[in-house]
């Protein structure tokens, strides 16, 4: 992946640091309101990463210390250790084979008296199948958090995701399509919960620093609970502004780029497009079949040797030595993928001449 930067994104750091607010201010503001009328959202939080975005989440669903939630091992260990930061219980779905993401028959294998809430995550920006997963949230009385990092861009039944979440956590790191260096996104259907996610990322504090300032006569802040750190920067929020009026380019550029990448592979299980949703490839991942005469680590290395950056698939968090000893059901489904699936570089700048070289060391070498 590399990020497409130009000379408008470096305006407008430049002029956020000429203006003298650099910290959280008005350009957070700007960057939370254009996100989420994009998103067809009710309302966002910017925050210093996803990681924050999906911990506020489950400190606004009320989930505490003894609590399980469901999540998928198959994901970035932060969509775990957000659990653990609450003193609560992750407990890990398998996913499906096609998608990737969870699905309600294995949400319901996981599901105990103790379950809370469910972590759900847009797998490599391919969408859930969302309806049939918020109908058993809704009827279980259990709260569902969208893990949607990878997929700004991507649609749900013509819809943007997130857009009709009670919570969904986006990212914004050099990986993610829309990148602001650091950076994350709450968004949710509830202003107040809005609000509170606010004073939240800053230290609960009920007034920020932008309104003192604004403000015409003297007001003392006070601090209302416990909160956290999670603040972002009007540099980053400059960095996002631009950075949004570049998304609609950047998905379908990746979707041309994922389209030449499977009319080259065919056969061959990659990521794609559900039945009722359209993915924003943010990753173009390739499941290796048991017959493939390389390994998935061999097949890494045979690109390395040629210049190009492959990196393993998606990894599995109950394999990690973080979670050792860690109990879970079997996650079969799970473990292959994160042994034998492999993902290509995909970015808006990739040359077809590039592209064509990654396919044929990638099936000459597969071949060997």
């Amino acid at each position: 992946m590399r990020p497409w930067f130009g000379e408008a994104e470096a305006e407008a750091v430049r002029d956020a640091v000429l203006s003298g607010w650099v910290a959280q201010g008005p350009r957070v503001a700007a960057f939370e309101k254009a996100l989420a009328g994009r998103l067809e959202a009710r309302a966002g939080v910017a925050l210093s990463n996803c990681t924050t975005a999906l911990h506020l989440g489950l400190v606004l669903a009320g989930v505490g210390p003894g609590d399980e939630v469901v999540v998928p091992s198959l994901s970035f260990i932060a969509t775990a250790n957000v659990v653990r930061h609450q003193q609560a219980v992750p407990v890990f779905a398998d996913v499906d084979l096609h998608t990737q993401n969870l699905t309600v028959e294995t949400v319901e294998r996981a599901l105990t008296p103790r379950t809370r809430a469910v972590i759900a995550v847009h797998q490599a920006g391919t969408p859930l199948d969302l309806d049939p997963l918020s109908d058993l949230c809704r009827d279980r009385g259990l709260v569902l958090i969208e893990d949607a990092a990878c997929a700004i861009g991507s649609q749900y039944r013509g819809r943007p995701v997130g857009s009709q979440a009670r919570f969904a956590a986006f990212s914004f790191h050099p990986r993610k399509l829309l990148t602001t260096g650091e950076g994350g996104m709450l968004l949710t259907d509830d202003p107040e919960l809005a609000a509170r996610a606010r004073r939240l990322r800053e230290h609960g504090m009920d007034l920020s620093a932008a309104e003192r300032h604004q403000g015409e006569e003297l007001v003392l802040e006070s601090y209302t609970e416990v909160g956290f750190n999670y603040r972002m920067t009007d540099v980053q929020a400059a960095l996002g502004l631009v950075q949004l009026e570049r998304l609609d380019a950047m998905v379908a550029r990746r979707r041309e780029l994922a389209a030449r990448y499977q009319k080259a592979l065919p056969g061959l299980l990659t990521a794609a497009d559900t039945a009722d949703g359209t993915t924003n490839y943010q990753s173009f991942w390739v499941l290796l079949p048991p017959d493939w005469p390389r390994s998935r680590n061999d097949m890494l290395r045979l690109l390395l040797e040629h210049g190009i950056s492959g990196r393993r698939g998606i990894m599995a968090a109950h394999t990690e030595p973080a979670y050792a000893g860690h109990p879970h059901a079997p996650l079969p489904v799970t473990e292959r993928l994160a042994a034998d699936s492999l993902i290509l570089p995909i970015y808006h700048e990739l040359s077809e001449a590039d592209q064509d070289r990654i396919i044929d060391v990638f099936t000459t070498g597969g071949r060997a």
